[in-house]
């Protein structure tokens, strides 16, 4: 699966693509993760990605030249963009007013080919991105950031664990049996040695649940259950 970032600033992703699960999964050619700096596709001598908004205001507004013929370059399709190509390439901006992304959301956008991720800053994007270029919004949370890659790395995450081989389980998260609501509501608490921690804050020990010890694994499932975080309220 390919993934494609445009940004203006693409040294944030330097560690994120290199280390850890993303960089083995590149390795073994799972998926391909490029950043693009937005720059590249601007005309003048300064570079300038972005313009004051017309009718007055704050801030800085990215313009929609320069994304729009970086989307156009990076995905090699003509606009309006053909049925056949929309199957392919999803075009996500990650902006605070988009839809908020959940597990349900991960698992449609792992059918495509190719994402590219239009990551606003300043004051967000000229809205003919969001018109005429971007498929989607996507936000991940009720909340402002100062742009929109580290919501890209959190979407990138969430999807690539769900190709097979990127995680190494016993059992493969893509073939799962259960839903996304049980797959959720089973992250249960986790302990491991030593068994009984005493802090130097505190008189007492922080110990581990004894139904964990014993050995019964029926009550260890039943006690997994009722513990399981309940990600309901989320949607």
């Amino acid at each position: 699966m390919r993934f494609d970032i445009i940004t203006i600033f693409p040294n944030i992703f330097s560690g994120f693509v290199s280390e850890s699960l993303l960089a083995r999964a590149q390795k073994k050619k799972l998926i391909k993760l490029t950043t693009h700096n937005l720059r590249r596709w601007t005309n003048d001598k300064h570079k300038t990605v972005d313009g004051r908004p017309y009718g007055g205001g704050a801030g800085m507004v990215l313009k929609v030249e320069p994304i729009y013929k970086a989307v156009r370059s990076i995905s090699n399709f003509q606009f309006p963009i053909s049925k056949k190509d929309k199957k392919r390439t999803r075009i996500v901006l990650l902006s605070a007013k988009g839809k908020t992304f959940t597990q349900k959301d991960a698992r449609r956008l792992l059918k495509y080919d190719q994402l590219i991720f239009i990551c606003g800053r300043y004051e967000g994007v000229d809205e003919r991105v969001v018109k005429y270029v971007a498929d989607e919004e996507i936000s991940i949370g009720n909340y402002v950031l100062f742009g929109g890659e580290v919501a890209s790395m959190v979407i990138i995450e969430a999807i690539s664990r769900l190709i097979p081989g990127v995680v190494q389980k016993e059992e493969s998260i893509k073939n799962e049996s259960f839903s996304d609501k049980e797959a959720l509501e089973k992250e249960h608490p986790q302990y491991t040695r030593p068994e009984v921690f005493v802090p130097k804050t505190s008189i007492k020990g922080w110990k581990v649940p004894k139904v964990l010890l014993s050995g019964d694994h029926k009550k260890i499932k039943e006690w997994r259950r009722a513990e399981s975080t309940d990600f309901r309220k989320l949607g």
